[in-house]
């Protein structure tokens, strides 16, 4: 999920630390905290406590209200998929609950959350030991490992019980609605840099007509909404430091309904990308297609068992429709003058498109084989 929403990072001396843990019946002495990890949304920090002559560690996290804006519909959706998951590998041999999926722990109050004087909304977790997250792939084998890790997640989730969980971000993956906006910023061109866009412009227009085939198959039952995580970046997986298999799907936030192709299409789109996402030339945007197949291996082998044959016959569709529709919300921001995403210098937008559209151009010319690799894939 792209979320380069404008934003103020934060230290922990914007934070009493030691207040906020008060509220949270955690063991030890606090020993102070410091901000950890690389996200841009929530602040995220590690606690230390001395518990005798061991340091133990917990996360804290301040939900950011300006993007969530139901922080306790957001931890009802996270506490309901963590013990559900959690109820499934305690009956699993060999599994360990502690290291294989988020613990939330309660406020001290029962909530899974604690709101402060100043409205902030805080969460706590355990700290998993022995595993971490890495920002860029070092090769297939962590490619299929955080596939595989997704594929586990969202079939741990297929009987979760009703109700329906929470949209925290309705119409996140909506390309119908995104493609709509799109249209809008083309008609009003209030920066008047239509001219400049023409090409990137008339490739998007040239595939609209596949804009809508998920959310119509999703409406007419074709294929079943599921629950889905919904930003399956390589950062959202702990993979664990002796072995590198995948331990844990984190950042759940956006856990929520939707269809198994946007989690594997994302993963196509955050995984196969051989530069950095605004890379301006584009000689050096290249669609991996070892990367694919390490992803397609890695999900099918935990995922294969339950996807339907039509979202299985999508995959490689899904990996273009993602690309495609954070490609035409970079194009709509550069549009409309840059408002959305954070920018460093001029024609940022225009470039992070011309990757996004560049990846389209050469997954359709891959197509072939990528559907092969799919219908090689056990099970």
């Amino acid at each position: 999920m792209c979320r380069a929403i404008r934003l103020t990072c934060c230290s922990v001396m914007d934070y009493d630390l030691a207040e906020i843990v008060k509220h949270f019946p955690l063991a030890g002495t606090f020993a102070g905290a410091a901000p950890y990890g690389s996200g841009h949304i929530n602040d995220t920090f590690r606690s230390r406590f001395r518990l005798g002559a061991r340091t133990v560690y917990t996360i804290q996290q301040r939900i950011n209200h300006n993007v969530f804006k139901n922080p306790p519909e957001l931890m009802d959706n996270i506490l309901r998929v963590t013990e559900h998951i959690r109820g499934k590998l305690a009956a699993a041999p060999g599994a360990d609950p502690d290291r294989e999926t988020l613990t939330v722990i309660r406020a001290a109050d029962g909530k899974p959350y604690h709101r402060d004087a100043a409205g902030n909304t805080w969460r706590t977790y355990i700290f998993i030991d022995g595993a971490r997250t890495y920002d860029v792939c070092t090769g297939p084998a962590q490619a299929r490992e955080a596939a595989k890790a997704f594929g586990k997640f969202q079939q741990m989730l297929v009987d979760l019980p009703g109700p329906r969980l929470r949209d925290t971000i309705p119409y996140f993956h909506h390309t119908p609605r995104r493609f709509a906006a799109l249209e809008a910023a083309i008609a009003r061109d209030s920066h008047n840099r239509c001219a400049a866009a023409k090409a990137q412009i008339e490739f998007a227009m040239a595939r609209k007509h596949e804009t809508t085939l998920v959310t119509d198959l999703l409406e007419s039952g074709a294929i079943p909404e599921r629950i889905t995580h919904n930003d399956t970046k390589l950062n959202n997986v702990m993979l664990d430091d002796a072995d590198g298999r995948g331990v844990c799907v984190i950042d759940l936030d956006t856990v929520m309904p939707g269809s198994a192709l946007y989690d594997f299409g994302d993963l196509v789109r955050t995984t196969t990308r051989t530069c950095k996402e605004d890379e301006p030339d584009p000689a050096k945007v290249l669609f991996d297609i070892a990367m694919f197949e390490a992803l397609a291996q890695g999900y099918l082998e935990t995922a294969g068992a339950f996807l339907a044959p039509k979202e299985r016959d999508l995959l490689t569709f899904a990996g273009r429709l993602i690309t495609f529709t954070i490609g035409i919300r970079f194009l709509t921001d550069y549009l409309a003058g840059d408002v959305y995403f954070k920018t460093h210098r001029p024609g940022q937008n225009l470039d992070r498109t011309n990757v996004q559209f560049r990846m389209i151009a050469q997954m359709e010319d891959q197509q072939e084989r990528m559907e092969t690799i799919v219908r090689t894939c056990a099970p």
